[in-house]
């Protein structure tokens, strides 16, 4: 027993978290993505195995993606600005509000049902997915970014939303920045800066939004400290991460082997079948 914590149920949460790194490494290499909408519904499956309670097991999800996505955010922004692809201006003009959402995100997750964080998910996934499936390159609302009152409101939606759901905003700000008329490339380098804006402060948020759960779950051994620490899995982001990372080359060479068009239907797919799966999990 260490710490409380028998040995074999310690050694069921290590490999069970070693397997699903390894399993979002090769979905996120193969669709190209690196974010909540590949951990959040790989976790949600791992927790419920695990005996994570409904009620604080899509926060718990959540707030452990937005963990994961800190260093891959870091990594990702520094490599798009070292290539002068990001828009610093798009950046500063949503630093402020994206981060005011996120920390009044994180706010809503300490006091919301579970059911808020479904909602959220299969609305925003639920919208990505038809914009794969049945969207076209040729959808444009104009063909510049609107003026700063309009942004600044955009990047408070996108940090609540993101908090909510436990992505790190590119799904979102790249959707908003391809409808205004910016390259694809260009809307996912500069959303990049908004994973750093978003993960870290997220995190924070949900330590603090889930303090009080392993008091009340006192025999789940995954929500209790050290290994998690509020919503956030401290064991889930030791072992998430490298399994993650070491996988995701599999996956990216398979990718590689399908048409753009492919990758797009199989991506919508993937996310309107987790949709369906929470919608479910309602009744």
């Amino acid at each position: 027993m260490i710490l409380g914590i028998p040995y074999p149920e310690l050694a069921m949460l290590a490999v069970a978290l070693l397997a699903a790194g390894a399993v979002t490494g090769i979905l996120a290499g193969v669709f190209g993505v690196g974010g909540g909408a590949v951990i959040v519904p790989v976790l949600y499956e791992l927790f419920t195995l695990l005996g994570v309670p409904e009620e604080a097991r899509m926060p718990f999800c959540v707030g452990t993606s937005l963990a994961v996505i800190i260093p891959t955010s870091i990594r990702s922004f520094n490599a798009h600005r070292a290539k002068g692809m990001v828009d610093m201006s798009i950046v500063k003009i949503w630093a402020v509000p994206v981060v005011i959402g996120v920390l009044a995100g994180g706010v809503i997750a300490r006091y919301a049902p579970a059911d808020v964080f479904k909602a959220v998910f299969v609305i925003v996934a639920g919208l990505s997915a038809f914009r794969l499936l049945l969207g076209k390159d040729s959808w444009k609302l104009a063909d510049d970014m609107p003026g700063n009152l309009i942004m600044r409101l955009y990047g408070l939606v996108i940090g609540v939303l993101s908090a909510l759901m436990g992505i790190g905003g590119g799904q979102l700000s790249s959707l908003f920045m391809t409808f205004y008329g910016r390259p694809i490339h260009q809307a996912v380098a500069t959303s990049s800066g908004l994973g750093v804006l978003i993960s870290i402060p997220g995190a924070i948020g949900y330590i603090y939004a889930g303090w009080p759960k392993a008091a009340e779950f006192p025999d789940v051994a995954a929500l209790q400290p050290p290994l998690a620490l509020g919503y956030v899995s401290l064991i889930g982001f030791l072992l998430f991460v490298p399994t993650s990372i070491w996988t995701a080359p599999v996956g990216a060479r398979l990718a590689h082997s399908l048409p753009k068009r492919k990758l797009e239907i199989l991506f919508g797919l993937f996310l309107a079948t987790v949709c369906l799966r929470f919608v479910l999990s309602f009744f």
